[in-house]
């Protein structure tokens, strides 16, 4: 069965076999209810801990329950907030979600004394518990905490940084006041000579359309707004930046740069690495631009024509049972223990497939330790909607392989890793789309779409990552991050990634200040080494076989029980080589090549 756009559904309509079973979770409001009140009794049990961690058994005992409680309410927030995301209008679910954050709240604010009362210990008496067999289950949690102590302040400094908590989010809640809620922007002309509003959502909307003359406009408008405000923008920026720099001096950091890779444990190799590799590989970004500008036979390629389609969509129409074949047949080098799981999956109420009135929009994998993940989708029979599934699966089978082999402490995997499993899925189906599509326009089309993904989130991340390591760089060297200076980083940044035989827009300079990213510094590049990652798993999966499936399947069951740049390399990427980056170049390179001979196949 499918389902079409205009058979939006009352969720009270929506049949047993098309929803999630949130029932495996708890079988109804009574048991949520019970569970509910056992956290808030579990509460006043760890008051009794409150300064009494100063050996190996009051420790353990306060682990114990510090996870208990940690289970109860991962189970209670996500069961709350999946019923709301069912129907975000309906009251009971909405009251639900905010009674589960609440309790999310307390919970948070009771368990917050451990990690500093342990810190406070000699690091005799930590190394002394890394070493207790007592705390065996433990040994990771403690070294980390012991790994963490340099850069922890005494109690009341670490008091104070509290409250400084509060006004370092000041930056990042102006810029989303000025771009959210104040900025506003012209109209501008669609294909039909309509007016229609120009916002964050339409943007991308105009730069995808096929007429030259309406992309070069909603280009122009959009960064004439932004410049218009360039410097309330970069005053905002910069606030952000002085207190990365803050928190680098007061908790003893070389550079904001490293204080934002310790918590990961990430080397600073891997960002410089992944910048350093993509700079050598940028003559294949700039091959893509060559190619692009021939196929929209345009006399130059400008900044506003890097999201106009190529060629027009292939009409792939494919229905939900259909997506779910070609996802399992496309993930069969994985293995028959990957596929069993993911066949039960579809059988075993994980997903909520279609859209229906109300529902929470996009898609998403979450779930509890102790049940099976759940996945959210609103599918369309549709090309994008196919490679969601993919994605979201990858998600949900990375959570389920993790927490059926590892304790509940261990199995959560961090941000570093989390989009390796869903990427890995989309490179696995792409392979099999191309490998099975004859027709050269819809081969052309699922070509574009995978480069495309390379040019967004392999350079286009890296760019920002760039730019990012740059101003921080400046301001620690005591420069003044005005808007020129930031405008000409960012335009000679463009130059540089798009290459001289493409105009780079003057406008272009002011993008720097519409992107979220950067009031979560040093975030982006985890996109460009998750991708890459990811499509070296595939690289090798496809061309080892069996030998590089075991290995992936390791990662996938190791969540984050180590650091996770020793999960990937003992998994067969190592991040702190440049190797993982070059594997995907020479991926975007065969894609390239064979969007080439496509192309003489078009003609």
């Amino acid at each position: 069965m499918s389902q079409t756009s205009s058979q939006v559904t009352k969720r009270s309509d929506v049949p047993a076999e098309h929803r999630w079973k949130l029932e495996d979770l708890f079988a109804n409001q009574n048991e949520w209810d019970q569970e509910y009140a056992i956290v808030k009794k579990q509460l006043d049990k760890v008051a009794e801990f409150q300064g009494t961690l100063k050996d190996a058994s009051s420790v353990k005992a306060c682990f114990e329950l510090e996870d208990d409680i940690s289970l109860h309410m991962e189970r209670l927030y996500v069961y709350a907030n999946m019923r709301h995301h069912e129907d975000t209008a309906d009251p009971t679910y909405m009251a639900l979600s905010e009674k589960a954050k609440k309790l999310s709240v307390e919970v948070s604010e009771a368990l917050s004394f451990i990690t500093p009362e342990i810190l406070a210990l000699p690091e005799e008496t930590l190394k002394g518990f890394i070493d207790d067999p007592q705390l065996s289950a433990y040994k990771f949690t403690l070294e980390e905490m012991l790994r963490q102590k340099p850069h922890v302040l005494p109690k009341e400094q670490e008091a104070l940084m509290a409250q400084v908590g509060n006004l370092s989010q000041a930056p990042n809640t102006i810029f989303g006041m000025i771009n959210n809620a104040d900025m506003k922007f012209p109209k501008v002309r669609d294909e039909n000579g309509e007016e229609r509003d120009l916002t964050h959502g339409s943007y991308i909307q105009f730069l995808e359309s096929e007429n030259r003359e309406v992309r070069a406009n909603a280009f122009k408008a959009m960064y004439d707004t932004y410049a218009k405000q360039k410097n309330t923008l970069a005053a905002t920026l910069n606030a952000n930046v002085t207190k990365n720099l803050f928190y680098a001096k007061v908790r003893n950091y070389p550079s904001a740069l490293e204080m934002s890779l310790y918590g990961d444990n990430i080397p600073k190799e891997v960002y410089t690495n992944l910048i350093d590799t993509i700079h050598q590989h940028l003559p294949l970004l700039q091959r893509y631009l060559d190619l692009r500008q021939t196929m929209l036979g345009v006399d130059e390629l400008h900044m506003y024509d890097l999201f106009a389609p190529l060629i027009e969509e292939a009409k792939m129409t494919i229905p939900y049972e259909e997506a779910q074949q070609k996802v399992i047949e496309s993930l069969e080098p994985l293995g028959e223990e990957y596929l069993k799981v993911l066949k039960g999956s579809f059988e075993e109420g994980w997903i909520d497939i279609y859209e229906n009135e109300g529902k929470r929009s996009g898609a998403y994998s979450w779930g509890a330790y102790g049940t099976h993940p759940y996945v959210l989708l609103n599918h369309k029979d549709n090309l994008n909607s196919m490679f969601t599934l993919a994605h979201e699966m990858g998600h949900a089978m990375h959570s389920y392989l993790s927490d059926t082999h590892l304790p509940y402490r261990d199995a959560q995997y961090t941000i570093f890793l989390a989009e390796v499993a869903s990427t890995l899925n989309e490179a696995l189906l792409m392979d099999y789309m191309l490998k099975r599509t004859e027709d050269p326009k819809s081969k052309m089309y699922l070509l574009t779409y995978y480069a495309d993904q390379f040019r967004t989130t392999v350079f286009r991340q890296t760019m920002f990552a760039e730019f990012e390591k740059i101003i921080h760089e400046k301001a620690e060297q005591g420069e003044a991050l005005t808007p020129q200076l930031l405008s000409d980083i960012y335009y000679e940044l463009n130059k540089k990634y798009h290459g001289d035989r493409m105009v780079v827009d003057k406008d272009i300079a002011m993008e720097w200040a519409r992107i979220p990213h950067f009031y979560t510094s040093f975030y982006v590049y985890k996109y460009a080494t998750g991708f890459s990652a990811a499509t070296s798993f595939s690289k090798q999966i496809l061309e080892e076989g069996q030998p590089a499936v075991d290995r992936y399947l390791g990662f996938l069951k190791s969540g984050g029980s180590d650091f996770s740049i020793n999960i990937l390399k003992k998994a067969g990427v190592d991040m702190s080589s440049p190797k993982p980056i070059a594997e995907a170049m020479s991926v975007f390179e065969s894609i390239i090549e064979e969007m080439e001979e496509t192309a003489k196949l078009l003609k």
